[in-house]
């Protein structure tokens, strides 16, 4: 089906990226590869004043840890990633630069404020190139 596919992890619900992997494997192609991705969101200016000057760097620190923990669990995840920046752009910047085939991305039930700001999962279906599965 799909020989490269992207799999954006939210470590805040890690337990949804251990249910997308399993999809995710059932549609790779032989020989196909699964890559992860975290984004670590950048802080506005006028809040990274206040905080501490290492906080992206813990935060790049513990997603490498949780992303590898995660890619033991699978023999078909080829790679894991992490971009720093606005989640669905990156996601979409790294679907565009690995050239994969397939996106799957967890999204949560949508609320009010997705109406006015659109949730990742939103922006990424609207803007991908290539197919995404988005799973509730």
């Amino acid at each position: 089906m799909y020989s490269k596919i992207l799999v954006p992890v939210d470590l805040s619900a890690i337990h949804k990226s251990e249910t997308i992997l399993k999809k995710a494997e059932a549609l790779l192609d032989e020989g196909g590869q699964i890559v992860l991705l975290n984004v670590v969101e950048d802080l506005p200016g006028y809040l990274a004043i206040d905080m501490p000057a290492d906080l992206i760097k813990n935060a790049i620190d513990d997603a490498r840890q949780k992303l590898a923990a995660l890619q033991q669990t699978s023999a078909r995840i080829a790679s894991a990633e992490i971009r720093s920046g606005a989640p669905a752009r990156e996601i979409l910047a790294a679907a565009e630069d690995l050239g994969v085939d397939l996106i799957i991305i967890a999204s949560h039930t949508p609320d009010i404020t997705n109406y006015f700001i659109g949730a990742t999962a939103d922006r990424v279906v609207r803007h991908a190139k290539c197919s995404v599965l988005v799973d509730r």
